[in-house]
């Protein structure tokens, strides 16, 4: 894939219908998303269960775009084959779950997936300045990781320019989970962020019946954003 600072709308599937995942994937490509975000959570670093690799694999083959799996796990690292396998492109770790980052995201990389990390609200920018030659993506939490449909945390903005200071020109993303909408894509576009994680705000008032609403959702999201970026 090449790399560009371009604004990239990735829908989280958390927020489609579970019963229908293939169809939702389908549709939220067809309507121009660019990634898909997988949010995988244990019930144990996060209060939330979801998507094991059996799940992730079953995704796979009805996403044609880019597979995006955020892993809100600890421990991570045993793991990582296994999210990997089931064929995932990029594969981000939380800081705060792994007490050897660094050791993690070599394992990323050494499966040949992108390799992301992520920082929760409560953990400052400096946490990553180390690991950015490691990085492919650096993804800031906006609300507290765990539950979809949260507001935004808007004291992480002045945390997105310091990390897109630390950047400079090196080819790392800069993703963003939490409260994304038309309201605050413009926010995190302007403070250097180019990939954009949307949940509830994409899926409201559509299904894969009536897909353009999730385009619609998704080009307000991406208009908003690209005014300022």
């Amino acid at each position: 894939m090449t790399f560009d600072r371009s604004i990239k709308i990735a829908p989280s599937i958390l927020s489609a219908d579970f019963a229908d995942f293939g169809r939702e994937i389908r549709a939220i490509e067809d309507q121009g998303a660019d990634w898909v975000h997988v949010d995988v959570m244990d019930g144990h670093f996060v209060p939330n269960l979801t998507f094991g690799p059996p799940a992730v694999k079953a995704f796979r083959p009805h996403v044609k775009t880019f597979m995006d799996v955020h892993l809100m796990i600890a421990p991570v690292d045993p793991y990582i084959d296994a999210y990997a396998e089931a064929g995932a492109d990029m594969i981000t770790a939380h800081v705060e779950a792994s007490p050897h980052i660094h050791r993690t995201l070599q394992a990323i990389r050494a499966t040949g997936k992108k390799a992301g990390v992520a920082l929760n609200p409560g953990t400052p920018a400096s946490a990553v300045e180390t690991l950015l030659d490691l990085a492919d993506m650096v993804l800031v939490m906006t609300v507290n990781p765990g539950f979809g449909g949260q507001k935004f945390i808007h004291n992480q903005v002045e945390k997105i320019k310091t990390i897109r200071n630390m950047i400079g020109d090196r080819e790392i993303h800069i993703q963003i989970d939490g409260g994304v909408d038309p309201t605050t894509a413009p926010l995190v576009a302007a403070a250097g962020a180019d990939v954009l994680v949307a949940g509830s705000a994409v899926f409201k008032g559509g299904s894969v019946d009536a897909p353009q609403i999730y385009g619609d959702n998704m080009l307000a999201i991406r208009a908003a954003a690209q005014s300022v970026a």
